[in-house]
């Protein structure tokens, strides 16, 4: 079995559910690294841990004497990192986030490990991401990986503009549990709404408020679920309660998968009201939106990265332009009021998310990639 390394800023990451499905469900010996973008943990073992510290030492010292190059604390971490890689005999590394390849860069390319860069969504858009010093690398790493993974095709198109070589970008749609998120009955439930996502600036959760206040207005029976937590959590409440509305909002923080999808299969409709944030961050494709299309659920959201590759306009739900509230309400409003379109909806969204977007086949996407990397450059590592 084919031996990778999955490196990832943060473990358990309750929004990070993709990466969760990499580590899981890859068909490879995973090996997880973690602790920031340059990884401190491996599994639950400290790299640097005190049982191995001397045995690293006298190995490390010499390695970096060869290299000429001064022996410190970054540089006996650095080693760590490749002395991990070299003794499980790792034919690959997936790093989890552009500035992650960057970190991991010099020790792929030291160790002549294929490097992925799975890119997901700040990373490719955050201005002081892309003006710090990792976007600085950016061009260094589109030439250094074997292969960039972005998740929708307005990423494609902004890692182009970044410098990102055609031949070496990879559409890869993230998958959803289609038997977790199972098909409901939206148009026998009632008008009740479900956001899910954390509290932040580039999903806009004040902005679905305005428009649910709207709604309310229209059809006082409405409801409004709101699943997540994060800065902008308490403004939210405030506004909630500011608009008169708070009775008919529950915010309910953050909730198991398995709950999410039970809380889909009550629903009408799923929203989100994803903008670019005036630092740039924009999303990736957020996962919350396939896995409402699996759940049976028409889409209310915005024309923003790439949500227009997941929802099919005027067929799976409806899409608006970013900020443009009363359009959302008044689509909001539409599927409360015609209970026939919401289930019609609902069902051409689970059709194409079972067609496009299941889990099976983004892994299938993904390892294939990694596979292709490993026979470029991977079989020569994996057999020293």
């Amino acid at each position: 079995m084919a031996q990778i390394a999955i490196v990832t800023p943060s473990l358990d990451r309750y929004s990070e559910t993709f990466i969760r499905a990499h580590i899981e469900q890859l068909p490879a010996h995973t090996h997880v690294l973690y602790g920031g973008h340059f990884p401190t943990y491996a599994g639950d073992e400290a790299l640097l841990s005190a049982e191995h510290s001397f045995i690293q030492r006298v190995r490390f010292r010499l390695m970096q004497q060869l290299r000429g190059l001064p022996w410190d604390g970054a540089a006996k971490h650095t080693a760590a990192v490749e002395a991990f890689l070299r003794n499980h005999r790792i034919q690959a590394v997936l790093a989890e986030y552009g500035p992650t390849g960057v970190a991991m860069m010099p020790v792929c390319k030291n160790s002549e490990i294929p490097l992925i860069v799975h890119f997901h969504g700040y990373d490719a858009y955050r201005q002081e991401i892309l003006d710090g010093p990792a976007g600085q690398q950016y061009p260094a790493l589109f030439q250094a990986a074997t292969a960039v993974v972005v998740v929708s095709h307005a990423m494609h198109a902004k890692l182009l503009r970044l410098g990102a070589p055609e031949e070496k970008i990879h559409y890869v749609s993230y998958g959803v549990d289609t038997s977790l998120f199972s098909a409901s009955s939206p148009g026998s439930n009632a008008p009740t709404f479900i956001g899910v996502g954390r509290f932040v600036n580039k999903k806009a959760p004040y902005l679905t408020l305005l428009a649910f206040a709207e709604v309310l207005r229209a059809v006082p029976e409405a409801r409004l679920i709101l699943v997540g937590e994060g800065e902008l959590q308490e403004p939210c409440q405030r506004i909630a309660q500011a608009l008169d509305i708070a009775k008919a909002v529950d915010f309910r923080g953050i909730c198991p998968h398995s709950e999410v999808a039970a809380l889909m299969q009550k629903a009408r409709a799923f929203v989100q009201h994803s903008v670019v944030a005036f630092s740039g961050d924009s999303e990736g494709t957020p996962v919350a939106i396939i896995e409402a299309g699996a759940a049976g659920l028409p889409v209310v959201a915005t024309r923003h990265a790439g949500i227009p590759d997941v929802v099919v306009e005027g067929e799976t739900g409806f899409l608006i332009n970013e900020g443009d509230v009363a359009q959302m309400a008044a689509y909001m409003i539409q599927l409360a009021q015609d209970p026939s379109l919401a289930a019609r909806m609902g069902r051409a969204a689970r059709q194409r998310v079972e067609t496009c977007f299941a889990m099976n086949q983004s892994i299938d996407n993904l390892w294939n990639i990694i596979k292709s990397a490993i026979g470029v450059g991977g079989d020569a590592h994996g057999a020293r």
